[in-house]
């Protein structure tokens, strides 16, 4: 190998390293990580944490976690306070009767229907607090702990519990799982159908996860790509078209945010209507 073919080569990692070094920064401000940023002003690391050999640590997304459920417990807790001295909601109030009657009355009640009442105190604390996790990530410095996958995994998780428990509850435990099975299936046809109906219990719980996950992590993707135009390109000159998409983009995310947090419920609701009405 000559001398300019070894050139070449280091050219060409050099210009890797540095696309590389640009890019990163997009991820840094997307990943979980364990100190809370204040840039460029300082920042806050957080504990390491171990137990029997399990990485316990506090980071970003947890503690904007315990910040969603430390909103949300002061919220509700000043709603029924206020419940307690007049029937006449107004502001925040008002705000959250309209949300909890519209989860009640437009997601759970039509999706599960009779005996919906058992499962709708899940699924407005789901609601309530996964539209607080997007929020939160939209705030300057903030996090969205639903763009980590760890975290729509555990929702998931939880959701399908309630799903099976539901289910079970409702039409036994050999009745439900015999319940999965369509009438009318041909014998032959009766081990395929229960292998795909069993493993269509788990692509449930995994198609909430990916789908509440992939949609938070876009948008934050497409924004901090837009702005990073200005730098990768190192031209002030797209600064007016990046930041007016950035914009854009961002304004179209406070509607993401609700609507995730709705077809999460929605979809969750809607298992948990075919697991306990097998019948329908």
């Amino acid at each position: 190998m000559n001398i300019d073919t070894l050139q070449t080569v280091q050219d060409t990692v050099n210009k890797a390293t540095t696309k590389t070094q640009d890019t990163s920064w997009l991820m840094h401000h997307i990943m979980d990580s364990h100190q809370l940023d204040f840039e460029p002003f300082f920042s806050i690391p957080l504990p390491h944490l171990n137990l029997f050999g399990f990485d316990i640590s506090i980071t970003k997304h947890v503690v904007f976690l315990w910040l969603a459920a430390i909103i949300l417990i002061v919220i509700f807790k000043l709603v029924s306070n206020h419940y307690k001295k007049s029937f006449a909601p107004k502001g925040l109030s008002n705000l959250t009767e309209v949300l909890i009657l519209f989860v009640r009355d437009e997601i759970v009640k039509p999706t599960i229907g009779h005996g919906y009442e058992k499962f709708l105190p899940y699924l407005l604390t789901v609601f309530f607090f996964i539209l607080t996790c997007n929020f939160l990530g939209l705030l300057p410095y903030g996090s969205t702990a639903t763009s980590n996958i760890s975290v729509t995994a555990t929702l998931a998780v939880i959701s399908f519990f309630v799903i099976q428990i539901g289910g079970i509850m409702k039409n036994g435990f050999v009745g439900y799982f015999k319940g999965l099975v369509p009438h009318g299936v041909p014998a032959w046809l009766l081990p395929i159908m229960a292998v795909v109906e069993v493993l269509g219990l788990f692509t449930k719980p995994f198609a909430l996860a990916i789908r509440l996950f992939a949609n938070m992590t876009a948008g934050h993707i497409v924004i901090l790509a837009l702005l990073g135009l200005i730098f990768i390109l190192h031209t002030y000159f797209v600064a007016p078209v990046s930041i007016a998409f950035a914009l854009f983009i961002y304004l179209l995310e406070i509607l993401v945010a609700l609507i995730q947090a709705y077809i999460f419920t929605m979809l969750s609701s809607l298992f948990i209507g075919m697991a306990v009405h097998q019948e329908h």
